[in-house]
């Protein structure tokens, strides 16, 4: 019986780390490939071998030049304002959101709600020509604000909001009206902080979603000004040629940002998805 569970131990460990490899390769690519010449890139992709991994000769060319010629910095920071703004924005729309779908009752509720849930459900780009049109109207093209707002309240988060909070016991909430709280005290210091893991789970959800966005930046940021950085990325060629090293250089800078965020908030973010009340 020992040796059978010990066993089956050794087989889940050897799928975990198949799946962790799998997981990490692309990763770990895009991170060895950004200090390579593109001349290199090709001269070692094909038959694989370990040089088709490991860079033969190590350069940061590719960084000095995605920053000082494309201005790459300029992307990242457009992007940073917009998740800064985006985020804290999103969640404080979605929280309220939850706390009135969850304890309160007015007419039209279940509709509503039902709203929500297909506004996650519906792709962007059904919805791409009219809201484009909105904005372009609203003189809003080329703009943070463009940027923001239609990405301000998000059905996904409301929801898990809304579901998080049900699981709330409304004694507490009915103790604190009857100490003389105000709903919107009771909101801050009684439901929010029962709920970060759930905050942390809709932010870093709300954070990739902006920081990977490449459609709609690409329609309403198309200045230099205020392009995106996956849009940034796309800019890393012209008519004679791809750089290939640049994109790899980029790509790198944008795919470890999100992975050092949700390294250290991955427990929150656990939580928050599988949580299914209040605990403690």
């Amino acid at each position: 019986m020992q040796k059978h569970k010990t066993l089956k131990n050794i087989l889940l460990y050897l799928v975990l780390v198949c799946i962790a490899v799998v997981a990490i390769f692309p990763l770990f690519y895009i991170v060895m490939a950004s200090f390579r010449t593109n001349i290199e890139i090709f001269d070692y992709a094909l038959p694989f071998t370990w040089k088709t991994l490991i860079p033969q000769e190590w350069t940061i060319s590719n960084y000095i030049a995605i920053f000082e010629e494309f201005h790459f910095g300029l992307a990242i920071r457009n992007t940073l304002i917009v998740v800064a703004v985006l985020v804290p924005l999103s969640l404080s729309i979605s929280a309220l959101g939850g706390f009135v779908f969850a304890f309160f009752d007015f007419k039209g509720k279940n509709v509503l709600f039902a709203l929500c849930l297909i506004s996650f459900m519906v792709p962007v780009d059904a919805i791409v020509l009219p809201l484009y049109n909105l904005i372009s109207k609203m003189g809003l093209v080329n703009s943070y604000a463009s940027l923001i707002l239609p990405s301000a309240a998000s059905g996904l988060a409301m929801f898990l909001f809304t579901q998080f909070f049900k699981e709330i016991p409304k004694s507490l909430l009915e103790a604190a009206r009857i100490d003389g709280a105000n709903w919107l005290q009771v909101f801050v210091k009684i439901v929010l902080p029962l709920s970060v893991p759930v905050t942390i789970t809709a932010g870093l959800m709300v954070f990739v979603n902006e920081w990977n966005n490449f459609f709609w930046p690409l329609l309403v940021a198309r200045t230099e000004e205020f392009r995106t950085i996956q849009v940034a990325l796309s800019y890393f060629q012209d008519e004679n040629a791809v750089y290939f090293s640049y994109i790899f250089a980029g790509s790198a800078i944008s795919a470890i940002v999100p992975v050092l965020l949700f390294l250290p908030l991955q427990k929150y973010f656990v939580q928050g998805i599988t949580s299914s009340g209040v605990k403690g």
